[in-house]
């Protein structure tokens, strides 16, 4: 039995041991991914809004615009900062999806009907 014991605990020891480095090695997939950013064009845009809705609006709104890796609404500043693949789309069609979801940008004003269908705190004019 105490042998049993003496293999099982040198098994668990080796194990933690093995696994231990592998949390500093980076995987494959962080690389193939730095690449693929490495296509990425980086803009800022200027988007008016107020609150939080208005933030996960924007950035929603963005971000489904085929080729937007990321979209993130600084509410103080009101700039939208965007990665995006400048062989999928481009700034005027990721403003152009924005100021339909009800937020002007400083390329795009919103359509009055969408403005007004936004919530009272979103209202921002």
């Amino acid at each position: 039995m105490k042998k049993y014991l003496l293999i099982a605990a040198i098994g668990a020891f080796s194990f933690t041991a093995c696994n231990s480095g592998a949390s500093n090695s980076k995987p494959e997939e962080t690389s193939v991914t730095a690449n693929e950013n490495k296509q990425d064009e980086h803009a800022m845009l200027g988007v008016q809004g107020l609150c939080e809705m208005c933030k996960e609006r924007i950035e929603k709104s963005a971000k489904d615009v085929k080729g937007v890796s990321s979209a993130t609404w600084d509410m103080e500043k009101k700039e939208l900062h965007l990665n995006f693949d400048p062989s999928q789309t481009n700034l005027d069609a990721i403003s152009k999806a924005i100021a339909k979801a009800g937020h002007d940008t400083d390329k795009d004003k919103a359509d009055q009907s969408t403005y007004d269908a936004l919530p009272g705190c979103c209202q921002y004019r």
